[in-house]
């Protein structure tokens, strides 16, 4: 077979989807080890789908999708694992001397050439979806040997004395638990929960805001999971009585992995839950975090504020610290000294001191936030206001000349002014200190791949028309392979800022209402959580379920 040698560029650029003067900024900008068809969707000028379009029309390699094709497992046996996994790639079937493999790249030659030298077949290529790959692995490649080898050598009730067990990287509980992490990490979940039952332990990933079961393990299988997870964080494994917190970093396919972990004590044993920070999250761009253009204005004109409070506020998951972060890194600059206090430290960032909370030793946000005072500090990130102390630490640092950030968790930006006032911070000084406040939450992203447009319905027209804004066509998905048959991938954030000014400060020493504060909000153009989502939803972003799933609609 003569294999056509074009390079994807030259092909993105004919057909018309990209120029030439994208494609050579893309090849500056893209990282020494990245495709640049990958380059290309995480920019967002393309996606996954138009890649896949293009490459079947340019060169004839047909799509496959595998997300119900019967995949041959004497094939998947031709090709080892770490091969498949490190490349991209899926065995589906062999006839005679040809083997039939899906590629995320076909147009990796050398991959072609290694597969064709080691498995002496000829390769014929088909072109699927990285994630349709993904699943395939997990499917054929993955659980089922490890499983098996872990029942075969673990008898029912065996003790946990066997410390091998726990920490060679051959024996089956690690490479079970390593799976459960690694698979947890490719399908881009933000959390993986061990659900002890009475008689199962359930494993659920939460993707894109939502969890879903991902497999039931015997109820045997528990303590040893359970251990080797304790192990792994170094937490104590003979301790099953009260709540730990732990750290867990590892590398998985030559890529870091950063895992919080917590355990809960619950009537069928312990749960286990372990948060995967996204290393990648902390130099996002205040750019890329989807603010309006007005919420962008007025959360830039904040932070370049040199003292005041501002404050983050939604619930746990909802983007407070990539937000945080976000603007941290764009204030990290060599003329400031930028000091933050937080439990745990979760992304490291160059250039800014970063101060871990430690309560065994009396290093608490309040105590080290004084500290911190004393250290000509000009920017200064406090993780959590959590109590009265810190609060009222934070509300003096900003009226001494400092810019103080931190996170809240309240519902929407005017309750924080409640909140405040509820934790015991006197209203004047809340009033003097207060810059900005700042509403978050997240919503799911219509799968781009498989987008529809359809005509917005009565009910919907009569939502929207309550707040202002007409609406004539939403965008839905109809659900694919990329996104899992769900018509959702990937999430974004809606925003409300508000900013404190004269008037509002009045209305706060003067102890009134929160209906006042809102109705002023509203006249000064505050756009309130359920506007901006329903602003996406105009752009086809998201979905009017979506949007009244996380703000209230009043």
């Amino acid at each position: 077979m003569i294999v056509q040698k074009k390079r994807l560029g030259d092909l993105l650029v004919e057909s018309g989807l990209i120029t030439e003067e994208v494609l050579q900024q893309t090849l500056k900008e893209k990282r020494s080890n990245q495709k640049l068809g990958d380059a290309f969707i995480e920019k967002g000028l393309l996606t996954e789908q138009q890649l896949i379009e293009v490459l079947e029309f340019q060169l004839g390699i047909p799509h496959l999708s595998l997300y119900r094709y019967p995949i041959d497992e004497q094939a998947v046996a031709i090709v080892p694992r770490e091969f498949a996994r490190r490349h991209f790639l899926m065995p589906v079937k062999k006839e005679a001397d040809k083997l039939f493999v899906a590629m995320a790249d076909p147009m990796d030659f050398t991959v072609i050439d290694d597969l064709r030298l080691t498995t002496g077949f000829q390769i014929e290529r088909a072109i699927s979806a990285k994630d349709d790959i993904i699943r395939a692995h997990n499917k054929y490649y993955d659980i089922d040997d490890s499983m098996d080898e872990f029942l075969d050598l673990l008898p029912q009730g065996a003790s946990l004395s066997d410390d091998s067990r726990m920490t060679e990287e051959d024996s089956p509980i690690v490479k079970l638990v390593n799976q459960i992490i690694q698979q947890g990490v490719q399908q881009k979940a933000s959390d993986i929960h061990f659900d002890p039952h009475e008689t199962k332990l359930v494993v659920r990933y939460r993707i894109d805001g939502m969890l879903k079961t991902e497999r039931s393990l015997p109820k045997h299988m528990q303590n040893m999971l359970t251990a080797r997870i304790k192990i792994m964080a170094n937490l104590n494994i003979t301790e099953s009585r009260l709540p730990q917190d732990g750290r867990i970093k590892m590398t998985l396919d030559m890529h870091p992995v950063d895992l919080r972990v917590s355990t809960l004590p619950a009537i069928y044993g312990e749960k286990i839950v372990l948060r995967i920070l996204d290393l990648g999250s902390s130099l996002n761009h205040l750019e890329n975090l989807g603010f309006n253009k007005l919420n962008m204005q007025r959360f830039t004109n904040l932070i370049k504020q040199p003292n005041g409070i501002i404050l983050i506020t939604g619930p746990t998951g909802s983007g407070k610290s990539s937000t945080l972060y976000a603007a941290l890194n764009k204030m990290n600059t060599e003329e400031v000294n930028l000091v933050t206090i937080e439990d745990p430290v979760e992304y490291q960032l160059a250039g800014i001191n970063q101060i871990q909370v430690n309560s065994s030793v009396g290093l608490t946000f309040a105590s080290g936030l004084r500290s911190i005072l004393r250290q000509d500090p000009d920017i200064v990130m406090i993780g959590e206001i959590r109590d009265t102390e810190t609060a009222e630490i934070a509300v003096r640092a900003s009226l001494t000349g400092h810019l103080v950030l931190s996170t809240l968790h309240t519902n929407d930006s005017i309750g924080t002014i409640a909140r405040l006032t509820d934790m015991g911070v006197e209203p004047f000084l809340v009033a003097a200190s207060l810059s900005g406040v700042i509403a978050q939450r997240l919503v799911r992203r219509v799968c781009r791949d498989c987008k529809q447009t359809f005509k917005a319905t009565e009910r919907e027209k009569e939502i929207f028309a309550k707040r202002g804004i007409k609406i004539e066509a939403i965008s839905r998905g109809k659900g694919c392979g990329m996104c899992n048959s769900t018509g959702y991938k990937g999430r974004i954030a809606l925003h409300e800022v508000l900013v404190v000014d004269e008037h509002i400060r009045q209305l706060i020493m003067n102890n009134r209402p929160i209906v006042e504060l809102r109705d002023y909000a509203m006249k000064n153009g505050t756009i309130f959580l359920i506007d901006d989502g329903f602003l996406k939803v105009k752009q086809g972003l998201t979905t009017t379920e979506e949007v009244l799933r996380v703000a209230i609609n009043e």
